[in-house]
């Protein structure tokens, strides 16, 4: 039972922290092209992640989408 209970204790603590780096990175003002964030949202479930190139394409409409904010054939449309 310990051993159940300090994973599932591992499992929430890894998602409160990559969760938290995800919100970080799509919220932040700096620059859209942060690897580990790049990295995060491209692996986030289709609407968590739409909703995160939104929120970035909000903040950075000017830029070239970051990687798994992409689309159209030249990958220079936003989702």
């Amino acid at each position: 039972m310990k051993i159940i209970r300090l994973a599932l204790i591992v499992v929430i603590a890894a998602a409160f922290v990559i969760g938290g780096r995800w919100y970080m990175y799509i919220s932040n003002t700096d620059s859209p092209y942060n690897e580990v964030g790049i990295e995060i949202n491209s692996r986030m479930p289709a609407p968590l992640r739409k909703w995160g190139c939104d929120k970035l394409h909000a903040t950075f409409g000017n830029v070239l989408p970051p990687y798994g904010c992409q689309a159209g054939a030249e990958n220079r449309d936003w989702l």
